[in-house]
C-alpha cells in the first residue's frame, strides 16, 4: 500500500513539475530572442526599391556597409530627383518587437526636400516589394519616422506617417497623414536608441527605454485590416548610420501590447 502511494506522490509530482517547466519554457517563448536583422557585413537578407528603377537596383550605390554600419549614402549623388528609396527585409512579420540604434551623419544631398533632412524611419507592415509599382515613392505602410534635431528646438523621433494606410489615434479613427507624436529630439550625430512593439494592428514606440505613443487598428485605405507585412528602411535623402536592426518574433499572439 505504502509502495502505490509513493509511486502516485511521485506521479503527481512528476505532472506537476512537468507542467511547471511548460509554463517556464511558454513563458520564456513569449519573450522570445532578439535575433539581428543585418549582418554587420553585407546586404544579405535585403532588397533595395528606388522610384524610377525596378526591384534589387541600388541606385548610386546609396545602402552600403562602411566598417560594420548599415549606411545610407549619397557621396555618389549630384541631385536629388525624387529617387526615394526604400530597403526591405526578406520576411513579413506581424507579432514582433524591431529595435534600431541609428545616428544621423553629413549633409543632405543636393535637391532634397526640406522635409525630408534629418529623416528616415522603419517602414512597417509593408505591401510586399514585388508588387510595388516602377515609380511608386512609398509602400503602403505604417511608417515611424526617425528623426534628428536641427541644432535648436524640438523635432521629436518617432512620429507616424501613413503612406496608403489609415489608423485609431487615442481611440479615434484618423486619415491625417503626419500624427505628431511628441517624442524626444536627439540634435547632433549622437546614436539614438528605439524600439517598436507590434502586436498585428497594435503598435507602441519607445526611444531610449521611455514609451512615446500607442495606437491600434492600423488599416490601408480601403478599411481592410493591415496586421502583418514586411519591413523596410528609407533613403530619403539624409545620409544616416544604424549600428544595428534586431527583431523579436512575439509567440502568444492573443496578448495586446505590454504595458
Amino acid at each position: 500500500m505504502k509502495r502505490i502511494q509513493i509511486c502516485a506522490a511521485l506521479l503527481s509530482f512528476g505532472i506537476s513539475f512537468a507542467e511547471e517547466t511548460a509554463e517556464k519554457t511558454k513563458a520564456k517563448a513569449d519573450k522570445g530572442s532578439w535575433i539581428s536583422l543585418f549582418n554587420g557585413k553585407n546586404l544579405d537578407g535585403w532588397t533595395p526599391k528606388f522610384s524610377g528603377s525596378d526591384l534589387g537596383v541600388n541606385y548610386n550605390d546609396t545602402f552600403q556597409v562602411k566598417e560594420g554600419l548599415l549606411t545610407i549614402d549619397y557621396s555618389k549623388w549630384e541631385k536629388f530627383n525624387g529617387e526615394f528609396g526604400h530597403l526591405y527585409y526578406k520576411t513579413p512579420y506581424s507579432h514582433y518587437k524591431i529595435r534600431g540604434t541609428y545616428r544621423f551623419i553629413g549633409k543632405q544631398v543636393n535637391g532634397g526636400p526640406g522635409w525630408a533632412n534629418r529623416n528616415n524611419g522603419f517602414m512597417l507592415h509593408c505591401q510586399d516589394p514585388k508588387t510595388i509599382k516602377k515609380n511608386q515613392d512609398f509602400p503602403n505602410s505604417i511608417e515611424v519616422q526617425l528623426l534628428g534635431g536641427f541644432g535648436k528646438g524640438d523635432r521629436g523621433t518617432l512620429n507616424i506617417c501613413t503612406p496608403g494606410t489609415h489608423l485609431h489615434w487615442n481611440g479615434n479613427l484618423t486619415k491625417a497623414h503626419v500624427i505628431n507624436t511628441k517624442g524626444p529630439t536627439f540634435h547632433g550625430d549622437q546614436w539614438v536608441t528605439v524600439e517598436i512593439e507590434v502586436r498585428g494592428d497594435q503598435f507602441k514606440h519607445i526611444a531610449e527605454g521611455k514609451v512615446v505613443c500607442k495606437y491600434e487598428k492600423t488599416q490601408l485605405n480601403d478599411g481592410s485590416p493591415l496586421t502583418s507585412g514586411y519591413i523596410s528602411i528609407q533613403a530619403e535623402t539624409a545620409p544616416i548610420q544604424f549600428k544595428s536592426i534586431e527583431l523579436m518574433v512575439l509567440q502568444d499572439k492573443a496578448k495586446g501590447l505590454t504595458e
